[in-house]
């Protein structure tokens, strides 16, 4: 019969203690938070680009908890879904914050190309 051994973590290091060196690499891996001032988050939260999905689920999980009687359950789903409508009205806005960006850089970019045309043309006929 085989004994099994609950310690066998000598064998893949050849027993040496000392497997962890600091070889002064140890800022290597540390960041400054502090520095990054301006980081965001291209989606903060885990599932946000299935708002919508998600918010299908916890009304119907919402409606299934009143029909069984749970109004405790059935408002904390309901408040799940309205977070995640929160969500979804924020990507919402967001997207028509650089659709209209993107327009008006674009209006800007035709209004440059346009005035170097002109002057091109002045200067052709001058």
């Amino acid at each position: 019969m085989v004994t099994f051994r609950n310690n066998r973590r000598g064998r893949f290091r050849g027993g040496d203690r000392n497997y962890k060196r600091n070889n002064g690499d140890s800022n290597k891996f540390k960041s400054d938070f502090s520095t990054n001032n301006n980081f965001q988050r291209k989606s903060p939260g885990r599932n946000n680009h299935n708002a919508p999905k998600l918010i299908e689920k916890y009304n119907d999980l919402a409606r299934e908890a009143l029909a069984n009687g749970d109004k405790i359950l059935s408002e904390n789903y309901f408040q799940h879904a309205d977070h995640f409508t929160r969500i979804m009205e924020e990507q919402s806005k967001k997207k028509t914050f650089k659709v209209s960006e993107n327009s008006h850089s674009s209006d800007i970019k035709k209004d440059n190309l346009e005035d170097s045309q002109d002057k091109e043309k002045q200067s052709v006929t001058s």
